[in-house]
């Protein structure tokens, strides 16, 4: 053999060898490779162990609410079922509770599948299923009550323990006729009915009937005498309300007494107003005052007269007859925006004499700041009472006079024995839960 030939052979059998030795080492790394592999899922079958999940349920599930009923809610008008039951042992500060959940289902005869219905926080024993949208009062429900928890795992995850309740009797809802939780009102509103129907019988029988005297009703005799002495005319305005507002019903009222003395006085009073209703019916009202003072032939349909729904085009109109024609007298009764200041300025600008009367909170000040006299909320609505002495009206006034009375000594007795916590008088007049 030659040189070549052994040299071939040489090189084949290096080849073989580190063949060998490359398979060999493969070998090592692959068989080290699985070990580890089944050592990670020994070690992993040891961590997640079936029996520490076990012990983690029994350790966080809460105790089942016992006792769950279900029961129609007094003191509504239907469509509301009222779920009661005794709190789970582990309900308390630190407990296992988290809350409840209420479940309902159709029956009819028996349970069909229940659903969530509402749920509760810990430290609750009841529900009522109150917006009427799914409870029909025809038929019937059964409840169950579910106590919750959670905690997070090991990884992170949320997990949610709950053990139910036994099912409550069905139970059906139904409107009631009256109301328990308002006795109270019903009793305050007897006891004013008592009062005004006493002062009434008083008023009848010509038993004196106190009542305070207001000094703008009382000083009209004087500003309608003031215009008869000085030759000038009576301006009323009713406000910029129409008939279907009480303050201008009350500005009518008013009006009849303004107009019945003007008459026996021989006095003008010139009533503009900006609703058509109120023109109408403030004409009727003059014209019986008329009558009533033996002068129906002085009346002029013109006395009462429209000028325009517009609310400043109507300021103008009056402020412009106040400016021209100077008026000894101006009444401003009834309801009033943000003209009252500018007729009021206008008609103290000329000198006039002037009485207004409105139960708008808002404009109160620039009639006290701008009249002579005003009359304050209330007193408005009181004035046909006072004027006319009428005996219905005047026991109705004083008899609800005296039912506020009766409720500002309640509050100031109930406001002392709630402050020393003698007696918890609130709870007479709740009307909820």
């Amino acid at each position: 053999m030659n040189l070549s030939h052994w040299n071939r052979i040489g090189f084949c059998v290096r080849s073989t060898t580190l063949i060998l030795f490359g398979f060999i080492v493969f070998a090592s790394l692959l068989a080290s490779q699985i070990s580890a592999q089944t050592e990670t899922t020994e070690i992993i079958d040891s961590l997640v162990d079936t029996s520490a999940v076990v012990d983690l349920t029994t350790e966080m599930n809460p105790a089942p609410p016992p006792n769950p009923t279900a029961g129609d809610s007094p003191n509504d008008g239907g469509g509301s079922i009222r779920v009661t039951w005794q709190p789970s042992e582990d309900d308390r500060p630190e407990g296992k509770v988290k809350g409840y959940r209420i479940l309902r289902a159709d029956y009819d005869g028996s349970a069909g599948e229940f659903a969530e219905v509402g749920d509760v926080p810990a430290g609750k024993s009841s529900y009522a299923h109150e917006d009427g949208k799914d409870i029909d009062d025809d038929n019937q429900y059964v409840y169950k009550v579910v106590a919750y928890n959670s905690a997070y795992d090991a990884s992170g995850d949320l997990m949610t323990f709950s053990s139910e309740s036994g099912v409550s009797a069905p139970a059906s809802s139904r409107a009631q006729w009256y109301d328990s939780r308002r006795t109270m009102v019903l009793f305050g509103t007897v006891l004013l009915v008592v009062f005004i129907m006493y002062f009434i019988n008083r008023a009848k029988s010509g038993k004196p009937v106190f009542i305070r005297k207001i000094a703008g009703l009382e000083a009209i005799d004087e500003a309608v005498g003031r215009a008869t002495e000085m030759g000038r005319k009576i301006f009323y305005i009713p406000g910029i309300g129409d008939m279907d507002n009480m303050m201008t019903i009350a500005a009518i009222t008013i009006l009849g007494r303004v107009s019945e003395l003007s008459a026996q006085y021989e006095t003008y009073i010139d009533v503009p107003v900006c609703r058509s209703m109120v023109m109408v019916t403030g004409r009727e009202v003059v014209k019986e005052a008329y009558s009533k003072a033996g002068r129906p032939d002085a009346f002029q349909e013109d006395q009462v007269h429209y000028l325009t729904d517009d609310q400043f085009g109507y300021a103008a109109g009056v402020d412009g007859m106040f400016v021209r024609e100077k008026p000894a007298t101006i009444f401003f009764m009834g309801q009033f925006y943000a003209e009252s200041l500018i007729l009021a300025e206008t008609g103290n600008s000329i000198g006039a004499i002037q009485i207004a009367g409105t139960a708008m909170p808002s404009q109160l000040p620039f009639f006290v700041a701008a009249c002579d006299y005003t009359l304050i909320g209330e007193e408005l609505f009181a004035a046909s009472a006072y004027l006319s002495k009428e005996p219905k009206l005047l026991g109705s006034l004083k008899g609800q006079d005296i039912g506020k009375g009766v409720i500002l000594v309640a509050l100031i007795i109930g406001v002392l024995l709630e402050t020393f916590g003698i007696v918890q008088v609130s709870g007479l007049f709740s009307v909820g839960d």
